[in-house]
């Protein structure tokens, strides 16, 4: 991916990881461009997909989004429809913000929030543990967060 972009194109990657809500103006100035060659620049890095989609990052406090739980899911078999068809459940949870398949002792990693541990305990029973396939799931409890970023290292 970075032999295919320029240090311009990379600059303009690392300033809109960090405010996407900039003006063009303002982005071309960061990276010592004028607007327009900087536009297009960002029209093909959307176009190539290098730029998914530009969000607003939530802090998930401030909406009640206390806990902060990671869950290792074991499945009881390995068959591809045994991970599809957890996969597919996974993706209706909306406590569910990542989910990862693993190599390993696990099959897959899951980053849940939820307001409080009673409502992680709601979720695990009513939601997570009803899922067909699962053998285990091992949920640790995040006590602070040291470091959060969506910036990639470009």
């Amino acid at each position: 991916m970075s032999q295919q972009l320029d240090e311009y194109e990379r600059k303009i990657l690392r300033v809109l990881q960090e405010d996407a809500s900039l003006s063009t103006a303002a982005i071309a100035e960061a990276v010592g461009l004028s607007s327009s060659p900087c536009w297009r620049r960002i029209d093909h890095l959307e176009k190539e997909g290098f730029i998914k989609r530009r969000v607003a990052l939530v802090e998930r406090r401030k909406v009640g989004l206390n806990a902060q739980i990671f869950a290792q899911v074991k499945l009881n078999a390995h068959g591809r429809a045994n991970l599809d068809e957890f996969s597919a459940a996974i993706r209706d949870f909306d406590e569910v913000l990542e989910c990862y398949v693993l190599m390993g002792s696990v099959d897959f990693m899951l980053r849940i929030v939820t307001a409080d541990i009673e409502a992680y305990e709601r979720f695990f029973f009513e939601k997570l543990s009803q899922v067909p396939g699962i053998q285990e799931i091992n949920s640790v409890v995040a006590l602070s967060e040291i470091k959060y970023t969506t910036s990639l290292p470009i």
